[in-house]
């Protein structure tokens, strides 16, 4: 089980009361909603393996260079050096270095690797499984890895992680028209203003599946804009034509990274917490309480 960790605490965050505070009076919303998660999802799913995967860039230079409208619409500070700086909530910021000491203290492996988004840690994990992956994230870009052939889907939240779409082939087919690897091409057609994206002008997603399932994929469709025989529009053609640059660089920005060089890991569910002493320190200060005692007890059970 692969967790979009930062999807996670998000919805974390907006889907507990941010009058959920430790003793001194700061939101801890975020942190003890995300231990909810991980205990629904443990006792519903059984892993046997559990990485947090993280973002150690949420915006890659590389995708920068390529696409510069890269969710530049979310970027707080713009830094020389390191990643920029993402604006998010006020009272989120200070939770996410909680977060991290707490799945550490834990025990839950918690991985990232600088230059990339945990999405390219998702993608680079799931393509050296050996067997099936879960991957629980809100960010439709992972539904380019779902793979039925090799047990590889994505569990959707719909409402908290209770209730979960499984996305798989079947799903993705009735709902897109495509397949895991096709997912790539009807996104950069289409576009997606979340991730600033622009996608080709005038190609929405009705259009998109339309044109992925006449020429097959991409390149079929770049390939029908030189074929003067083809059946696409005269607007079709030329706004495609006009999209070449774009087209060219959008499916290394939209595909998933999968050979992220990754530290040496163990991926193992814990049963006992990894370093009690701090994890009842950070209990104490952050008044995590029933948040942490269910989840030790999912995990102990």
């Amino acid at each position: 089980m692969l967790l979009d960790t930062a999807s996670l605490y998000f919805r974390a965050y907006f889907g507990v009361p941010d009058s959920v505070r430790a003793p001194d009076g700061t939101p801890v919303n975020a942190v003890r909603g995300l231990l909810d998660f991980i205990t629904r999802l443990v006792q519903d799913h059984h892993p046997d393996d559990l990485v947090a995967c993280w973002d150690n860039d949420w915006r890659p230079h590389w995708r920068v260079e390529l696409i510069p409208s890269y969710k530049a619409h979310r970027v707080a500070e713009e830094t020389e050096l390191g990643p920029d700086e993402e604006e998010i909530p006020d009272t989120l910021s200070p939770q996410v270095p909680v977060i991290a000491a707490v799945l550490d203290a834990l025990g839950i492996a918690r991985v990232g690797a600088d230059g990339y988004e945990a999405d390219d840690v998702i993608g680079t994990l799931t393509g050296r499984a050996t067997g099936p992956v879960d991957i629980i994230t809100g960010d439709r870009d992972l539904f380019q890895l779902v793979d039925d052939a090799r047990g590889r889907r994505v569990l959707y939240p719909l409402k908290g992680v209770g209730t979960l779409q499984t996305t798989d082939e079947a799903w993705l087919r009735e709902k897109y028209g495509v397949d895991g690897p096709g997912y790539v091409d009807l996104a950069l057609l289409r576009g997606d203003p979340s991730d600033g994206l622009p996608g080709v002008p005038g190609i929405g997603e009705k259009t998109a599946a339309k044109l992925l399932d006449a020429y097959g994929d991409l390149a079929g469709i770049m390939a029908a804009v030189d074929d003067r025989t083809s059946k696409l529009t005269p607007s079709q053609r030329k706004r495609l034509d006009e999209a070449r640059d774009y087209v060219a660089v959008a499916p290394k920005v939209v595909r998933v990274a999968s050979d992220v060089p990754l530290p040496d890991f163990d991926p193992a569910l814990p049963t006992e917490p990894l370093d009690p002493d701090t994890l009842n320190e950070l209990a104490a200060r952050w008044g995590l309480g029933g948040a942490l005692l269910r989840l030790l007890s999912t995990l102990h059970g």
